[in-house]
């Protein structure tokens, strides 16, 4: 099975490029259960657990999402890393259209 050029061209990018991607097209649709999912594969993603607020306030969980995510920039996420690559690779490939 061939690589699309869509895949291929994500696959080239760095992690912190892909996830910045995927956060700006996920914050754009408001998709908490996206953030909900990369958040759950965070190392010590007990640290989400202060995330069980009230999720009828949507944009203000996506904003605090964001927060714990960024806590992890520059720090490296260990084994996670080609799986949340692939969440975000994935996540783009069904969401964002193509420019």
């Amino acid at each position: 099975m061939t690589e699309s050029p869509e895949f291929a061209a994500l696959d080239a990018l760095s992690t912190e490029e892909l996830r910045e991607r995927a956060f700006h097209v996920a914050r754009e649709r408001l998709d908490v259960r996206f953030f909900w999912s990369v958040l759950r594969h965070l190392p010590g993603s007990e640290n989400a657990a202060g995330l069980d607020g009230d999720l009828s306030e949507t944009a203000s969980f996506v904003d605090d999402a964001v927060a714990v995510f960024r806590e992890f920039e520059g720090s490296g996420l260990g084994e996670e890393e080609p799986l949340l690559r692939a969440k975000f690779i994935d996540y783009l490939l069904k969401h964002d259209a193509p420019k």
